[in-house]
C-alpha cells in the first residue's frame, strides 16, 4: 500500500505538509474543519504536490524534511522542482545507525583529504 506526503495552499496563501494514504480523502476532512489544527485556522483551497512513497516511516521522514525547509523552497518544491524532490527523497530508506556512520565516515574522509593536501 502506497504512502503520501502531500502540500496543500491555504487562505493566507499559507502552505501545510502533511500524510496520509487518501490524500483526496484527508484533503476533503481539512477542508470540512477534521483535519489539523492548522488547516481549521487557514482551511486548504488546493493540494499542490504530493509524492508516493513505499512505507509509512519513508512518508513521515519525508514530511519532516519538508517542514524543516524554509517558505521559498517550499514554494519551489510545490511547483515542481525535481532537483529539490530528489535530494529530500535521497536516503529515506537509511535508518538513523546508518546515517551516523555514513557521517562519521564522510568526516573521516574529509580529514584525511585535507591532512593529504596539507602535506
Amino acid at each position: 500500500m502506497p504512502h503520501y506526503v502531500y502540500m496543500l495552499r491555504c487562505a493566507g496563501n499559507r502552505i501545510y505538509t502533511g500524510y496520509a494514504v487518501d490524500v483526496e480523502a484527508r484533503f476533503e476532512q481539512h477542508k470540512a474543519g477534521k483535519g489539523a489544527k492548522f488547516t481549521r485556522a487557514f482551511p486548504p483551497e488546493c493540494i499542490l504536490r504530493k509524492f508516493e512513497l513505499e512505507t509509512h516511516e519513508e512518508a513521515l521522514r519525508l514530511e519532516a524534511r519538508i517542514k524543516l525547509l524554509d517558505r521559498a523552497a517550499k514554494e519551489r518544491l510545490a511547483a515542481g522542482d525535481e532537483s529539490l524532490a530528489s535530494e529530500l527523497v535521497a536516503g529515506l530508506k537509511e535508518t538513523l545507525e546508518e546515517r551516523g556512520r555514513r557521517i562519521k565516515r564522510e568526516r573521516r574522509e574529509k580529514k584525511e583529504g585535507e591532512k593529504a593536501e596539507g602535506l
